[in-house]
């Protein structure tokens, strides 16, 4: 099996400096409202040291470009604004992937329906999709584009609600979707997987396992492992698929019946990975327990949300034991998870009552198929005992609900960028949950730490190339990992791998503070994209 695992020299960037209103004492988490966006941030990602790239539909937005409604937004995390990007085709519940190169590829989306008033229309259905967003120069997204030519560059099939995520080669693997718009359950099932760059002379591979997880499979969640294979959740089941064998592997099932794909979205990550071995252990939290065999009419806003967590190392030992499983301090319907850069789980966001999608339940909220917003998000420490791994001592409540089309994504700061939630069909004032264009950061207390410094970085470095470089860590920390983004507008896909690349913390501190060597091939089978940012990790005796 051919490994090319970070056999290339990572671009390292520098960690910014606190963007935000700091805690006024250590150990404090602070939620801070700054700025508005033109769009509802229904899908974000995060392109440069400065830069995340938001997503939405053709849904009469107040952002506009070129004399019509903008759909997709550059906000810039050092003045806290935003500036419109032009795109072609409806990225609405596209997702979206970092090739190796550091290009951001969205895929998928839907036929734009037009709001009234809106003189300008998009050029084209977007259920095919490919758009491409090269690294750009500028740190405050002046000229940087988003390029798109659907007569030549598209999908093998339309796909809306897809997933995608980069796999050991660099390239990216899509999966499932629908093939039409639909209020509730998947009735039209895109029961496959494609790439990108395409495999198989651009044919797509029939996917069992996604037929089986039929209706309750959109945006299902994938995770690439370190020996190449792929895992991913949808509906209450899992599977484990070889890349190169074109073979799915049967996991064992999410327990209790819990399900965990939109309509009935959970969320999920794949554990931070830790030397020697980098076992990879799967964390799958939230959902519902409601049957998908009922009609989404008899299903009820107030139906309660799942509280279950269920974690399973993916090895021959782990899958035989099988899921091991937990609850959260409330149920969380459509929750994000975010990989902390101490190495916790933030969980944040969602509804305690519910589903996702709009109108389609027998008594929505206006529009809202969810209830009951949660506004306090907990940390999950997948370090400690089992049964007190759960802590939300010190975390803050905010004010504003975030509930369907909401995205949030981990800065180079070290803190939580939360935009969005529009649980209606155009933008909507006046409502029990309106469209949300506030943008909120939820600051941890180690934004106010000092972070390391690294210098000596040439501009090129060949494969296999030992490159060193100079690095000065403060006395307070201690480890670090680097963290990988895929994004789905209900899911942000995170990696993180502790002392991936050979960083000298635990030997001489002395020698440690001064040189670092960073080897340009390792074994194990994962492409990290070039825009990779080195996050520092507290000692746990910090106790964050």
């Amino acid at each position: 099996m051919l490994s090319l695992a970070f056999c290339r020299l990572l671009s390292l960037s520098l960690l910014l400096p606190s963007l935000l209103v700091a805690a006024t004492q250590q150990g404090e988490w602070t939620f801070v409202q700054n700025g508005t966006t033109g769009i509802t941030a229904l899908e974000v990602i995060l392109v440069s040291p400065t830069l995340i790239l938001m997503m939405d539909r053709v849904s009469g937005d107040p952002l506009q470009i070129d004399g019509h409604q903008a759909w997709v937004e550059l906000w810039d995390l050092e003045t806290n604004t935003g500036i419109p990007v032009n795109a072609v085709t409806d990225t609405f519940c596209a997702s979206g992937a970092v090739l190796s190169n550091g290009t951001m590829v969205s895929l998928g989306g839907e036929t734009p329906e037009i709001p009234a008033g809106e003189t300008t229309a998009p050029d084209g259905d977007g259920r095919m999709g490919i758009r491409i967003f090269e690294p750009c120069a500028s740190p405050s997204g002046d000229n940087c584009t988003l390029f798109e030519d659907p007569a030549t560059l598209h999908l093998a099939v339309t796909r809306w609600y897809p997933s995608s995520l980069r796999i050991f080669d660099g390239s990216l693997m899509i999966i499932g979707g629908t093939n039409a718009s639909t209020p509730f359950y998947n009735v039209a099932p895109e029961n496959s997987f494609e790439f990108f760059p395409p495999k198989d002379n651009g044919q797509v591979r029939f996917s069992p396992f996604l037929e089986r997880t039929v209706p309750v499979n959109l945006f299902p969640r994938g995770f690439a492992l370190p020996d190449g294979k792929v895992f991913i959740v949808a509906n209450n089941e899992t599977v484990l698929y070889d890349v190169e064998a074109q073979t799915e592997t049967v996991m064992p099932p999410i327990p209790n019946g819990v399900r965990v794909t939109n309509p009935m979205d959970g969320t999920a990550t794949l554990l931070p990975l830790s030397p020697p071995d980098y076992v990879p252990e799967i964390l799958v939290c939230g959902g519902s327990n409601s049957t998908d065999t009922v009609p989404s009419a008899d299903l009820s806003s107030q139906d309660p949300a799942s509280d279950q967590c269920s974690r399973i190392t993916v090895t021959p030992e782990g899958i035989e034991k099988g899921w091991i499983v937990e609850r959260m301090p409330e149920g969380r319907m459509m929750p994000e998870m975010i990989l902390m850069p101490n190495g916790k789980v933030l969980i944040i966001n969602g509804a305690g009552t519910g589903y996702a999608a709009l109108h389609s339940v027998g008594d929505p909220i206006g529009n809202s198929n969810s209830d009951h917003p949660v506004f306090t998000p907990v940390l999950y420490d997948p370090n400690a005992a089992l049964g007190e791994r759960f802590n939300r001592e010190s975390l803050p409540t905010t004010d504003i609900a975030r509930l369907y089309h909401s995205g949030v994504t981990l800065t180079p700061s070290g803190s939580i960028f939360l935009a969005g939630s529009n649980p209606n069909p155009t933008v909507v004032e006046n409502a029990t949950f309106n469209t949300e264009f506030r943008v909120e950061f939820l600051n941890p207390p180690f934004t106010t730490r000092s972070r390391p410094t690294f210098s000596g970085f040439p501009e090129q470095a060949a494969f296999n190339q030992n490159v060193t470089v100079d690095i000065d860590i403060p006395g307070d920390l201690d480890t670090s990992g680097p963290l990988a983004f895929d994004v789905t507008p209900y899911g942000t896909v995170m990696r993180l791998l502790w002392d991936l690349m050979g960083l000298l913390w635990d030997l001489d501190r002395t020698l440690c503070d001064r040189y670092a060597t960073l080897l340009g091939c390792s074994t194990i089978q994962l492409e990290n994209p070039k825009r990779n940012y080195i996050q520092t990790r507290e000692h746990i005796r910090a106790g964050l």
